[in-house]
């Protein structure tokens, strides 16, 4: 399992105000980025994105961007309707 530092920024507009808004936490994001299922590069951003479950065990999409090896910073992140 990978380790990465996540920047999260708590400001109005920020990302967590962000992830909130479709429903998630940085707890679940962070859970995604640390354990994901699948990894690839978001067709409509380009940036690298993520797939994995929640600890409640919802299926996420993570788009991110590696500022670093270790250290990224969630744009965005929503639920997949299965």
């Amino acid at each position: 399992m990978p380790y990465f530092d996540i920047i999260w920024n708590d400001e109005p507009g920020g990302n967590v105000e962000h992830i909130r808004q479709h429903g998630l936490t940085p707890e679940d994001v962070e859970a995604v980025l640390q354990e994901p299922i699948r990894t690839g590069v978001s067709r409509s951003s380009g940036r690298p994105i993520a797939f994995g479950f929640t600890p409640d065990g919802r299926l996420v999409c993570v788009v991110f961007e590696q500022v670093d090896q270790v250290t990224l910073y969630p744009v965005t992140a929503f639920v997949i309707d299965e």
